[in-house]
């Protein structure tokens, strides 16, 4: 897939392998709306990530990652180690090796394994931005993904996560109409988060405006929405 981002007056052309469908436990390596509206963030605010160090979680086909990598000093791709996902992220990262600026590193998290993100400790001590696309489909993974959050924001330095997803709406007769169910208990576990007693964190969140110019080519519709979650040591 070629992806075609205007950054000021160059022309990138960004190249990605994904599938155009999935089973339910591969959606990673489809291209999702929310990585593309992530990366058109990533894009209208270099100054963000210009020499930081970077983590993504479920980073998927890797797209998000890799123009990250255009900016950033290091950036830590991440995912869990399911199908071909993290094979395919190298490759993508490979295809696109002639605009990247950042060391690379490939790894698995596993929102319900604990001992992977253990696994990265020794590498993730200088991250100070995270970022998350399109995460939240289900209660059970929306809860596993707050509670690796948790893990991973706790530890020095400061860090601050952006995470953009896309409300998706459903009929219910519960409820006699068309809520977001999966978007109501992600914002039931921001107050989760805010709510966590840690004697040595402040939490800050923020939802952010969504008027930031396009960059990447697809429909951006009003259900896409961009938070900021702030980790602030004490």
């Amino acid at each position: 897939m070629a992806l075609l981002p205007v950054v000021y007056s160059t022309v990138h052309l960004i190249l990605t392998e994904h599938q155009s469908a999935t089973t339910l436990d591969l959606v990673g390596e489809q291209v999702w709306r929310g990585a593309l509206f992530l990366a058109d963030f990533i894009l209208h605010h270099p100054e963000i990530f210009q020499d930081a160090h970077v983590l993504e979680v479920a980073s998927g086909v890797g797209l998000t990652s890799v123009v990250t990598a255009m900016l950033a000093k290091q950036v830590i791709v991440t995912d869990v180690d399911r199908g071909d996902i993290l094979d395919l992220i190298n490759r993508n990262i490979k295809r696109n090796a002639d605009l990247l600026k950042a060391e690379l590193m490939v790894k698995e998290v596993d929102f319900f394994n604990h001992a992977t993100i253990d696994d990265i400790q020794d590498i993730k001590n200088n991250v100070s931005v995270l970022l998350a696309a399109d995460v939240i489909y289900h209660d059970q993974l929306t809860d596993a993904f707050f509670d690796t959050i948790l893990r991973l924001m706790s530890d020095p330095p400061n860090k601050t996560l952006y995470v953009a997803l896309e409300k998706r709406y459903v009929f219910t007769q519960e409820d006699m109409d068309t809520v977001a169910p999966c978007y109501e208990h992600f914002l039931q576990c921001l107050e989760w988060l805010r709510s966590q007693n840690l004697s040595h964190i402040d939490w800050t969140l923020q939802e952010l405006p969504t008027n930031f110019e396009q960059y990447f080519t697809y429909e951006r519709t009003r259900h896409l929405v961009l938070w900021k979650i702030q980790a602030t040591l004490k």
